[in-house]
């Protein structure tokens, strides 16, 4: 399996990301080295896109997958992509409180830590729908691992969307998020511009 190895914040710099999007709560104290150039229309297109690939931790291969899911329906087709990436189980779990990186929780997933309406799953990608119930498998709820993962996330807020059950690690999804309460910093137009040339 393919795997980004660039360090975050560097990574972060390079996109203008700052980086509590992604859950982690580091300055970078360096200055990007480059001059900063007018970015091209093509550059800013693709940079949006990078970004959001970025933060959600999707490689180029199903990026497009969904972008071509999203282009079929219903709607606009930028809402659509981001709303789909919002539903990974692996941002789910991430948005929930139970995993202080989404890198975190797309591991927890892959461990089998997570079972959706009662039963067990280990694809980060996995999409949710509305009414799905959501938990941390037994085994792991006791874990020191949960514990020191709700000390540090557990005060984050839960988007309205969700439901979230802190001392017992159930959630439950009440909705599909709408893009007005989606907090990523992504003009998805841009990358609709940038597909839309293919």
């Amino acid at each position: 399996m393919a795997v980004d190895r660039v360090p975050v914040l560097k990574r972060c710099r390079s996109l203008d990301l700052d980086p509590t999007y992604l859950g982690i709560d580091k300055k970078s104290n360096r200055k990007s080295q480059r001059q900063q150039r007018k970015l091209s229309e093509y550059g800013m297109q693709l940079r949006e896109k990078q970004k959001a690939k970025f933060i959600y931790g999707v490689l180029e291969k199903p990026f497009r997958n969904y972008y071509a899911k999203a282009e079929r329906m219903e709607g606009m087709t930028g809402e659509n992509l981001m709303i789909t990436l919002e539903s990974r189980i692996d941002n789910v779990i991430f948005r929930l409180g139970w995993a202080r990186t989404r890198r975190e929780a797309r591991q927890i997933v892959g461990h089998k830590m997570v079972a959706v309406n009662g039963q067990k799953v280990n694809v980060p990608s996995l999409l949710v729908k509305a009414g799905d119930k959501i938990e941390i498998v037994e085994k792991a709820k006791s874990s020191q691992r949960f514990k020191d993962i709700m000390e540090q996330a557990g005060s984050r807020s839960v988007p309205e969307w969700l439901e979230s059950d802190k001392e017992n690690l159930v959630g439950k999804v009440n909705e599909l998020p709408k893009r007005s309460v989606i907090d990523v910093p992504v003009d998805e137009m841009l990358i609709v511009e940038l597909y839309s040339k293919n």
